[in-house]
């Protein structure tokens, strides 16, 4: 697609929650017009919550594999989204000898969040709200699915 990045990667601390929120709310904006990934600094099993929000608005996120930056296949990114201060560190390692841009959205974690099942429900989808608000602020394009 034209005016867009070809490639993106998401990338947060532990890959469970806010980059594969975000690669697959892209990913259900354009499908196949971009390709997309996330990644973590670290690696922890998909949040139930995450998958929870997600399945709200027909997203799933059930059979997402978590990975680290170690573990990706392929660096060829054109566009690196970090969510957590750590992972912008390490997108930034990542990128240093590549031409690739890197942003940093400084996006809360909703893991922390203690309280009741509703109250931690309704700050995850804060942060899924304000995810695909980002995203499609960001990626302003005219979408793939609408042409």
């Amino acid at each position: 697609m034209p005016g867009l990045p070809a490639a993106v990667l998401f990338a947060c601390t532990m890959n469970s929650l806010r980059s594969p929120m975000a690669a697959a709310i892209l990913r259900h904006l354009y499908g196949h017009g971009i390709y997309v990934d996330s990644t973590g600094v670290r690696a922890r099993k998909i949040d139930a919550f995450a998958v929870a929000v997600m399945d709200e608005i027909g997203i799933d996120l059930s059979g997402h594999a978590p990975k680290t930056f170690d573990d990706l296949e392929d660096t060829s990114f054109d566009l690196v989204i970090s969510l957590s201060p750590e992972a912008q560190h390490h997108a930034v390692e990542m990128t240093r000898i590549m031409a690739c841009d890197v942003e940093f959205w400084n996006t809360f974690d909703p893991s922390i969040v203690e309280g009741s099942r509703d109250k931690r429900l309704e700050t995850y989808r804060q942060v899924r709200d304000e995810l695909m608000r980002r995203i499609k602020a960001r990626f302003a394009m005219r979408r793939a699915v609408d042409v």
